[in-house]
């Protein structure tokens, strides 16, 4: 009987799941929607359970869909969002905030109400500071428990375990409280060089129980992404219509299940050293891997063997990448009529705005359809290269015009300003020896060719997409694949189940205009923190 694997990805607005064969060939693939609260204050949350459910329906569907038994499923992998899941007894929901409601117990990753905790944990200079760029997030994981430990101390008293989204679901389909060293290394600190927690971090900066605890509430057990954490308990494969005892893989965040899915592809541009992963989705995260430790100020890590084994990662990004284009143009005044259009068209608003700027010359034609518009599209803050959680948007030459053409040209800005933000996280880590040479995009708001030419032209880069159509969920099963022994590691898996296809390279035609275009946007970002210090 031949052997498929099965990848699942919760990302922030749904659960995947995806069915391929041994050679990373997509069966099947389904999507279902996770419920998401926001509330004023930052807050952002979801439920472990609503997400089980979704992840459990689109597995039944996706294996319906591939025609294959369920027993013909070999290894099963998990990824998800670095979000934070709080369980009281017997595995049971807590809630996190106000609201009261035990059913909203996920701070999700883009939640910010832990700022004054990261400031405050930040103000400490403590060493494994050092690990995440120096300068910790609001959405890591310790200001987050930090914020629940001062605010909610009855939930924090009661949790049984605190867990990444990953992990909670590695432990719900086997019952195994292993923790992912990509979990625990990217976002709450711990040590995966020396394999340890620093207890003397927790201490001072007020979470000291959990090292008195020994960190039970956090993981004592960490191991390599990949690893199998046994088989599916009869309840979780009940749940999810397969076979008891199907081997999972311990798991990863989503973006780094992408870079699994990308950066160890055969094919002729670039390697595992010199490609950096552009996972494009709601969010984007970059990711780039060297043999040896490398600090980048602003870029989180360097954290070993977070994605692939024995590699060190330096993980930069925009903390809203497709969320902060789907919000520039839906300000709009013609977006109303350009939804409309899409809608008929079967598709999403953005994805229609770059089919109308291909239909209007593409990025070829973008000087001429942008002329003098600009966009700073940080619009949740900058994750990398400053570590500025209270950087906003910015728009600069914007008139009076309500037309077709002008929301076109306002999207295109955007993606230029986001591709103006990649080019400073690349040259961030360039001034530190590391020498990346290709950019490869995954993620839904990268498949367009016209956003991955822009990325191209405004990074100055080569950008690649590997073939498959999913390589998130790609990255997940090969996850999958090595749990299962029928491969024996990671980069066996990658190079077997991943292979690089279209290319796009700099134009160089454009490039004075997208230097100029460069170094606006640089004096936008400087006269936003120079308005922000005087008022």
């Amino acid at each position: 009987m031949a052997s498929y694997f099965l990848g699942i990805d919760v990302g922030t607005g749904s659960a995947r799941a995806g069915v391929f064969d041994a050679r990373g060939a997509l069966l099947s693939s389904t999507k279902g929607d996770i419920a998401l609260w926001h509330e004023t204050g930052g807050i952002v949350e979801q439920s472990s359970n609503d997400i089980w459910r979704a992840v459990c329906a689109c597995v039944r569907e996706a294996v319906l869909q591939a025609g294959i038994s369920p027993e013909s499923i070999a290894g099963i992998g998990f990824d998800a969002t670095c979000s934070l899941v709080v369980l009281g007894p017997d595995g049971q929901p807590l809630p996190v905030s106000p609201s009261g409601n035990p059913e909203r117990n996920i701070i999700v990753w883009m939640d910010h109400r832990a700022k004054e905790q990261a400031r405050r944990i930040n103000s400490t200079c403590e060493a494994v500071l050092s690990y995440v760029g120096g300068t910790i997030s609001p959405e890591m994981e310790t200001p987050k428990l930090l914020w629940l430990a001062e605010n909610m101390p009855e939930t924090f008293a009661a949790a049984w375990q605190f867990m990444d989204l990953a992990d909670f679901l590695t432990w719900r389909a086997t019952e195994n409280l292993a923790r992912s060293v990509c979990t625990v290394t990217c976002k709450w600190t711990y040590l995966a060089h020396e394999n340890r927690w620093d207890a003397g971090y927790f201490r001072t900066v007020g979470l000291g129980v959990l090292a008195d605890e020994g960190f039970r509430r956090i993981g004592t057990e960490v191991v390599p992404g990949g690893s199998p954490l046994g088989g599916l308990t009869l309840h979780a494969a009940a749940d999810l219509g397969l076979a008891p005892g199907t081997p999972v893989a311990t798991g990863l965040i989503d973006a780094h299940a992408g870079g699994v899915g990308t950066v160890g592809a055969r094919g002729d541009v670039g390697s595992v050293l010199t490609r950096m992963a552009y996972v494009f989705g709601t969010s984007a995260c970059t990711m780039s891997t060297t043999a040896e430790p490398t600090f980048v100020p602003g870029v989180w890590g360097p954290y070993h063997s977070a994605m692939l084994p024995g590699l060190w990662l330096n993980e930069g990004g925009q903390s809203a990448a497709g969320a902060a284009i789907d919000y520039l143009v839906r300000m709009h005044p013609a977006s109303k009529e350009a939804e409309t259009m899409a809608r008929d068209n079967g598709i999403s608003l953005s994805p229609w705005l770059s089919l109308e700027a291909q239909r209007r010359g593409g990025a070829a034609a973008v000087p001429g359809l942008v002329g003098s518009l600009h966009v700073v599209p940080e619009f949740l803050g900058n994750r990398a290269p400053f570590a500025d959680p209270d950087a906003r948007g910015l728009i600069a030459g914007l008139g009076m015009e309500t037309s077709l053409d002008s929301l076109v040209a306002l999207y295109l800005a955007g993606i230029c300003g986001l591709g103006h933000g990649a080019r400073q996280i690349v040259q961030a880590q360039h001034k530190k020896s590391i020498a990346i040479d290709t950019i490869v995009v995954s993620g839904g708001a990268g498949q367009s060719p016209l956003v991955r030419q822009l990325l191209a032209d405004t990074t100055g880069k080569i950008v690649a997409a590997t073939t498959s159509q999913e390589p998130v969920l790609l990255g997940s099963a090969i996850l999958g694949a090595v749990a299962s022994g029928q491969c024996s590691d990671l980069t066996q898996a990658m190079l077997s189940m991943s292979e690089i296809g279209d290319t796009y390279r700099p134009n160089p035609a454009l490039a004075e205009w997208h230097e100029k275009r460069f170094k606006a946007f640089e004096m936008l970002q400087q006269a936003a923190r120079s308005i922000r210090s005087v008022a």
